[in-house]
């Protein structure tokens, strides 16, 4: 929820002020930066209190920045007030996200890890699109800004009540301290590092694969499409679609390699994005093709989690897993400032058709790497 209002919500309105695409890409990719950085207080998550309490701490900050956001004005003066609560929401959100990791690993069966991941993803793009549609309904349809952001809210204070139902965690040992965590981690990471198949996965994470980065709110405009379209599509619509992706790859992720489905995902993601260039820019085109986008970026996510709940185990569930996780969100960030500067610089289709190029060409090197160190592997 907090980066879909920043994306949907905040990113439309925004644009309608007449911010520049540049602008608001680089505001949407600051909402992402500080998951690249989370490993240094996941272990004081892992170490220090009770989930459910981080889970409510995080829930309420998030809940308190949009309710702030929603009553300044949508102009370009404010955008430095923005980025700070932008920050601030985006480190509440990776509270929310690493108690629930630490449930996830703790009480998931290896033969369910494709679906749990599934579930995950749906959540969590999810809560982007709808929470996101949901502000941006409300944002043009009641004169009182600060209801969007209520509204949203509530919500976060109601799911914080649902994990209060969860069963209580039963660590597997005894948790080490915050500094003994930290080399825990270091020692793991090289472990992983100088093996062959943790460096594929460490390289994999880094690649721009199924990033999900097209600003929609902020070129819908071009598209014809109206706020509320803009709402239900891009917002609860694109959700939805994210949801079903995210809960049909979680069933091919426990059929075949995930590292595999993730690559393939991405490509589908970037078809779905430079196939509207082929299209005339009508509504009805903006809306099957950004639903379609959603789903393949649900499906890219959901690989994504497969692998790294494939690698991690029960113990520091939420270091090692937002370990992984910060690494995969460096080409996110980058990619939503990338496919902003593109749009300024170049057009809406040079951005679409980035989606397709940047995605493929790091794939096909990714294969070039596989091989070579196959055959290295079986020289030595």
């Amino acid at each position: 929820m907090s980066a879909g209002y920043v994306s949907v919500t905040l990113g439309f309105l925004l644009a309608r002020a007449g911010v520049p695409t540049a602008i608001i890409g680089a505001l949407i990719a600051l909402s992402v930066w500080p998951q690249t950085w989370k490993m240094l207080w996941a272990p004081l998550v892992d170490t220090v209190g009770n989930p459910k309490l981080w889970y409510g701490l995080g829930t309420s900050l998030v809940g308190g920045t949009i309710l702030l956001m929603s009553v300044l004005p949508m102009t370009r003066a404010e955008v430095p007030v923005f980025s700070t609560l932008i920050v601030i929401s985006s480190v509440a959100s990776t509270l929310v996200s690493m108690s629930t990791e630490i449930f996830m690993a703790n009480q998931t069966p290896p033969e369910l890890r494709g679906r749990a991941s599934g579930w995950s993803q749906a959540g969590n793009l999810g809560g982007t699109g709808i929470g996101g549609g949901i502000g941006l309904l409300l944002a043009e349809h009641i004169p009182h800004a600060w209801v969007s952001g209520a509204v949203l809210g509530a919500i976060c204070f109601a799911c914080w009540a649902g994990v209060l139902f969860l069963p209580r965690l039963v660590r597997t040992a005894k948790a080490p301290s915050y500094l003994g965590e930290l080399k825990g981690v270091a020692l793991d990471v090289w472990a992983v590092a100088r093996s062959r198949l943790g460096y594929l996965a460490l390289v994999i994470m880094v690649l721009p694969i199924a990033s999900g980065a097209v600003p929609w709110s902020a070129v819908a405009h071009e598209w014809h499409a109206s706020g509320d379209l803009v709402a239900l599509v891009n917002g609860v619509g694109g959700g939805i679609a994210s949801m079903v992706g995210a809960m049909l790859a979680g069933w091919v992720c426990d059929r075949m390699d995930p590292k595999r489905a993730y690559c393939g995902f991405g490509i589908l993601v970037g078809l779905a994005a430079a196939g509207m260039i082929l299209m005339p820019r009508t509504p009805a085109v903006f809306t099957g093709f950004v639903l379609l986008y959603m789903a393949m970026v649900g499906m890219g996510y959901t690989g994504y989690a497969a692998i790294v709940l494939q690698a991690i185990g029960k113990k520091s569930a939420a270091t090692n897993w937002n370990l992984m996780a910060a690494l995969s969100n460096i080409p996110i960030a980058v990619m939503s400032t990338f496919d902003g500067w593109v749009h300024d610089k170049y057009g809406t289709n040079a951005m679409l058709l980035g989606e397709l190029a940047l995605p493929a060409i790091t794939i096909v090197l990714f294969g070039l790497l596989v091989v070579t160190t196959r055959r290295r592997a079986r020289v030595s």
